[in-house]
């Protein structure tokens, strides 16, 4: 990839998923953040921008075992549903029986965790709320969308009128779900288990972090490979321009 300092940041993830590793380790956010160049990113997180690149460009002589970009779009979101949706429907009563315990046996000396508590039950509901609006309104006209265009038969224009609008609700939802994530982080300190804290409160913190990484991959699905497909593909319909 030429000029690695100008390019947006998930593009660069986009075209290679491994570069997400070196992003992660410069505290470099790729998905709600992916939108600025890589020299933006760098100055913002005060990472030194030689160095970066110097590993990414050791990280793109391995080619990545599987480009996400090569998939088509109704592909892609079975991808999205059947990893990262299913991954948040099967973990989060998990995790959140972990935070009650630990919010009951150890909040009265970290008194962190009821605020750690409060924001992951907000994060939780959000989320189901965020995954229904996908599954029910968005993937459904994607998938419509390509159906359409390969066997030719014409597609009404979307109840929610243009594509934009349901994209940009669930762009900003993003948003609000990596700031969110971003203050666990900060309170866990950086999902560090404190010297007293028991086996539950280990699990419970990499279950957190775990998460928060697969949010990660899952947002950097959408807003960078899915989303801009979707928009380029809603392009090629004649309603489009009524």
């Amino acid at each position: 990839m030429k000029n690695l300092a100008k390019t947006k940041v998930g593009a660069i993830v986009a075209s290679n998923f491994r570069a997400s590793r070196v992003l992660t380790a410069h505290h470099i956010d790729f998905c709600c953040g992916g939108g600025v160049t890589l020299e933006e990113a760098c100055t913002r997180n005060h990472a030194d921008l030689s160095q970066v690149q110097k590993e990414l460009e050791e990280t793109f002589k391995t080619q990545d075992a599987f480009n996400f970009q090569e998939l088509e779009l109704d592909q892609l979101i079975d991808t999205i549903i059947n990893v990262h949706h299913s991954y948040v429907l099967a973990t989060i009563p998990a995790l959140r029986a972990y935070l009650d315990k630990l919010c009951r046996v150890h909040g009265e000396r970290h008194p962190e965790l009821y605020e750690i508590n409060e924001l992951f039950i907000a994060s939780s509901e959000a989320l189901l709320s965020h995954l229904n609006k996908e599954e029910q309104v968005l993937f459904p006209y994607i998938k419509a969308m390509v159906e359409s265009k390969i066997k030719g038969f014409p597609l009404s224009r979307p109840h929610f009128g243009d594509i934009e609008n349901p994209i940009q609700l669930l762009e900003q939802e993003h948003q609000d779900e990596g700031a969110r994530f971003q203050q666990i982080a900060e309170l866990t300190n950086q999902y560090e288990c404190p010297p007293d804290g028991c086996q539950t409160y280990k699990v419970a913190y990499a279950m957190l972090q775990e998460f928060e990484e697969d949010l990660h991959k899952h947002i950097h699905l959408e807003n960078n490979i899915l989303f801009p497909a979707a928009r380029q593909l809603f392009k090629e319909f004649s309603f489009s321009q009524s």
